[in-house]
């Protein structure tokens, strides 16, 4: 099993940063995939980015591509969301969740993801 535990979210206004963690803990494996997506009121749950714990490779949605930058601390098993640039339709819930399977690159549908956090929300005022 691994658990994971998002913190970092907030309201902020239009055009500010915020910083997004996830902390992971038991069973992980430096082989899993790592995903970040969010959930607006109404809408499906969307990727937002991705990368393999272990590798270099990011992956980004066409929507952030250039505000937020997904990083890791494989010292501390925390995974980051920097997101800069906010915009009021940034606003959602984001989640972090955890990808067992072997594979190249990071899934984009949810349901590929075998755990996921509790989610934090971020709230982004115009």
């Amino acid at each position: 099993q691994v658990q994971l535990v998002e913190s970092g979210g907030g309201l902020v206004q239009a055009g500010g940063s915020l910083r997004l963690s996830c902390a992971a803990s038991g069973r992980t494996a430096r082989n899993y995939g790592m995903g970040w997506f969010r959930q607006a009121p109404g809408k499906e749950r969307e990727f937002v980015a991705g990368m393999r714990w272990s590798g270099s490779s990011t992956y980004y949605s066409n929507s952030v591509k250039g505000r937020f930058t997904i990083s890791r601390d494989n010292a501390k098993n925390v995974m980051y969301l920097q997101m800069n640039n906010l915009k009021p339709e940034d606003t959602a819930i984001y989640y972090c969740a955890a990808d067992h399977s072997v594979r190249v690159g990071v899934p984009l549908s949810a349901t590929e993801y075998d755990y996921w956090g509790q989610g934090t929300q971020v709230t982004v005022s115009s």
